[in-house]
C-alpha cells in the first residue's frame, strides 16, 4: 500500500527521546538538557513522553519551519487556556525569530475561533515574556 506522502520522519526507537531534548534545548535553552531523567521518578514517564513524542517525533520532522511550528503551537495552546506552557511556547516562538508583534497578529485571526477571553489571555502571556 502505496503512503499518501513519503516519511518526514527523522527520528527513530533508539534516537527519539535524545533527539526530542535537543530539540527542547534548541527551543528552550540548556536548562531543558536531561528534562526527560529530572524531577520524581512517578513523573519521569510524562517527561519521557513529551522528549520522545512531542519534540523527537514532531518537532524534528522535516515539512515545516521551526517558526511555523511555534507559531502552531502557539495557536493551540492559547486556544486550549494552557497559559504556564504557553508562555513557555512563546519564548519558543522569540527563540526561532517570531516577535511579539507578529504573535499578536497570529491571536488576532484566531480571536474569532477563540473568544476574546483566550486573546486577551494570550495578549498577556506575550508582554508578560517579553520583559
Amino acid at each position: 500500500m502505496n503512503k499518501p506522502l513519503k516519511s518526514a520522519s527523522t527520528t527513530n526507537r533508539d534516537d527519539r527521546i535524545e533527539l526530542g531534548n535537543e530539540k527542547q534545548c534548541e527551543l528552550f535553552g540548556e536548562h531543558m538538557r536531561g528534562f526527560q531523567t529530572s524531577g520524581p521518578e512517578e513523573e519521569r514517564h510524562i517527561k519521557r513522553w513529551l522528549a520522545g513524542n512531542c519534540f523527537g517525533d514532531n518537532y524534528t520532522r522535516m515539512g515545516l519551519t521551526g517558526a511555523q511550528r511555534e507559531m502552531i503551537t502557539f495557536c493551540f495552546l492559547s486556544a486550549l487556556g494552557t497559559e504556564p506552557q504557553l508562555k513557555s511556547h512563546i519564548g519558543g516562538n522569540f527563540h526561532v525569530g517570531n516577535d511579539a508583534h507578529y504573535l499578536i497578529n497570529v491571536i488576532s485571526n484566531c480571536m474569532p475561533y477563540i473568544g476574546y477571553p483566550r486573546t486577551l489571555n494570550a495578549i498577556r502571556c506575550i508582554h508578560e515574556m517579553e520583559k
